[in-house]
């Protein structure tokens, strides 16, 4: 588990801590914005920086942030940081997170839009031992199986796999039962658990949850409708940086990760440079022709939404998977 880095800026986004409330914009002296100042902002992480963060802060490392006349404060999360709730009720303008927690908030009056999509593919797989001979999620069975048993993706796994001969335990939270067992099997992110077992002597091999089709957007940026309303340039300009971020870290991740390497000492460098190669699939767009980098699609919106009701996460139409995201940000070019 990597230790927070935190990044401290002089200036701040003023928003309300009720959603009744204006947002106030400041500057660098501390007064209201008047448009031609550097604008301070925040982006809230719903976990500890990583690779999975790597264009944000590369948009924070190369300046482009601060070419978009913006200040950008990046705020580390963790375990239980409620990044959709703050969010929503205007404390943090923008923040990161999941799209299955976008549309878990709706019904509960936390209402936030994904605005941009870096991660196209989730991340989420099941980590078996290469010696095992298991290819394919469906082939699980006879196996010690840790996972997080009410985590979205878990329902929606245990409910579609038959998972003969499974018994479920779990999750430690690290790789080390996993170690020990060559018929242990946990939960995973692909560019981490599997390259720190890796680095340790392990064989492990990766199950994407993808391939059962549940695939939710990931590290989507987010923001309340109200910023949208009142503050579209600002969101236009974070937009369009963090775009140019996820862009450069793609290509030249190396001043990036030396960024996260020298404020964070449980930072691996090497894992961190063998997680951004997992990372180029997970950001690769269906079809890059046609579509702008973070595009997403009300089609996989939709399916997530079914799906999330199929698990009994979700009432029946308790929200409109239109109504969570939007393209109307992206650049043109």
């Amino acid at each position: 588990m990597m230790i927070r880095v935190s990044i401290v800026l002089p200036l701040i986004l003023i928003v309300g801590c009720r959603a009744d409330r204006d947002d106030a914009l400041t500057s660098a002296d501390g007064s209201r914005s008047s448009g031609t100042q550097a604008i301070a902002v925040q982006l809230q992480l719903n976990w500890f920086p990583d690779v999975q963060h790597g264009g944000y802060y590369a948009a924070l490392v190369h300046g482009f942030y601060e070419q978009q006349g913006l200040q950008v404060t990046i705020r580390p999360g963790g375990p239980g940081v409620p990044v959709v709730t703050q969010v929503a009720s205007g404390r943090v303008p923008f923040g990161v997170a999941g799209a299955e927690n976008v549309l878990l908030g709706w019904p509960q009056q936390a209402q936030t839009v994904g605005l941009m999509a870096p991660l196209q593919h989730s991340p989420r797989c099941i980590m078996v031992h290469e010696q095992s001979g298991i290819r394919s999620l469906d082939q699980l069975e006879n196996v010690t199986l840790a996972i997080s048993s009410s985590s979205l993706f878990s329902l929606y796994l245990q409910q579609r796999l038959p998972l003969d001969g499974v018994r479920i335990v779990p999750y430690s939270g690290n790789v080390a039962p996993f170690l020990l067992d060559q018929r242990y099997a946990q939960q995973a992110f692909v560019f981490s658990e599997p390259l720190v077992a890796a680095a340790q002597g392990s064989r492990p091999h990766a199950l994407m949850v993808s391939d059962l089709g549940y695939n939710p957007y990931a590290s989507v940026l987010i923001a309340r409708p109200r910023m949208l309303e009142d503050h579209p340039d600002v969101v236009a300009r974070m937009v369009r940086a963090s775009i140019q971020g996820w862009t450069k870290y793609l290509a030249d991740p190396e001043p990036t990760n030396r960024y996260l390497a020298e404020r964070n000492r449980d930072v691996d460098p090497e894992i961190l440079r063998s997680g951004v190669t997992a990372m180029q699939d997970l950001c690769r767009m269906d079809r890059p022709d046609e579509q702008i980098f973070g595009q997403m699609t009300l089609d996989r919106w939709q399916a997530l939404h079914d799906q999330l009701i199929e698990v009994q996460a979700l009432e029946p139409d308790a929200v409109d998977p239109a109504a969570v995201f939007t393209n109307d940000f992206l650049p043109a070019d």
